[in-house]
């Protein structure tokens, strides 16, 4: 039985992994999409990670289509009460103005919700921060949607120490809702926008942390090992940075641990995240449900504290 995991001081459970939803209505179909949600729900699978703006970046796409088909899926399937929904406001401009505006908050979780078709948000999120808006006035607007029951906990995505750490005494000081989670990049080859000052803050005030690209994009399930490779799939631009710098370096490190443990490099790559400090369980999408499968594989694969260090090294 794998152990679940409390996302910060929240009642909210995981095991050590969130399945992302950023997929959904985008490189996975209708048919796909269902399928891996049920089999994220059999597996014992709690928390599916979305927002309003994916994706948007699709030609033909507006935003929500992940969203919709999370809305599709749950009315069809009657799990609701067997999942936690996460999603996030504030990188699609709609009704109410753009950002964290406080109306358009409240426009795009009600937009939310209808397409989700669902009465409630487990977790929402600050998709990420907007200085053109006083913080007491996005937090107020926060917390309006939890008092009429549309959101239970809030998070912050892409949010630097210095302004988390405003939120938080502002949060204390007014009597205001706090983040509980953040989300932000982290992965073996990017850490410094984690690692840290931030890193510490969360550990300090117990802030569940649930990291995005915990596999960089895709670079590190070793399907991306030379500008060859890059076609393979519709997110290969995004990895080529990878190959220069501490790619290969990390790669071989990572082949190593895999030859010793039999697990493999997704496993891997998120068996790390889940044993950082700190960290309560990484975000990863799949388009199939043999990939998925592969994903949840890592819940039970347990790196020695030398193989921790032999991959945090090489990506130093």
């Amino acid at each position: 039985m794998t152990k679940m995991r409390s996302l910060g001081a929240t009642d909210l459970k995981t095991p050590p992994m969130i399945l992302g939803g950023n997929v959904f209505g985008w490189t996975a179909d209708r048919e796909t999409s269902f399928a891996i949600l049920d089999r994220w729900v059999d597996a014992g699978g709690t928390m599916i990670d979305t927002a309003d703006v994916y994706s948007a970046w699709v030609d033909g796409h507006s935003g929500g289509e992940s969203e919709s088909m999370i809305g599709e899926w749950l009315e069809r399937s009657g799990k609701r009460d067997k999942v936690l929904i996460a999603t996030k406001v504030g990188m699609l401009p709609g009704e109410g103005g753009e950002g964290l505006a406080p109306a358009r908050i409240a426009a795009a979780c009600d937009a939310s919700l209808k397409r989700l078709k669902t009465d409630r948000i487990d977790l929402y999120y600050a998709h990420q921060d907007d200085d053109s808006q006083e913080m007491a006035d996005v937090l107020g607007a926060f917390s309006r949607l939890i008092e009429a029951g549309k959101v239970r906990v809030l998070g912050a995505s892409n949010f630097h120490a210095i302004r988390l750490k405003q939120a938080i005494d502002l949060a204390t000081q007014q009597d205001l809702p706090h983040y509980h989670v953040l989300q932000p990049e982290y992965n073996l080859l990017s850490r410094t926008s984690f690692e840290g000052e931030l890193q510490d803050l969360c550990i300090t005030h117990n802030i569940g942390v649930a990291p995005y690209f915990g596999l960089a994009s895709g670079f590190l399930t070793g399907k991306y090992r030379s500008r060859d490779d890059l076609s393979k799939s519709a997110r290969g631009s995004r990895v080529e940075g990878f190959l220069d710098g501490n790619g290969p370096a990390m790669l071989a490190a990572m082949d190593q641990v895999a030859e010793e443990t039999g697990a493999s490099l997704s496993q891997i790559a998120l068996a790390w995240l889940a044993a950082q400090e700190g960290v309560t369980a990484p975000i990863a999408s799949a388009t199939s449900v043999e990939q998925l499968d592969e994903l949840i594989g890592s819940w039970e694969v347990a790196l020695s504290k030398d193989q921790l260090a032999r991959l945090t090294n090489a990506g130093g």
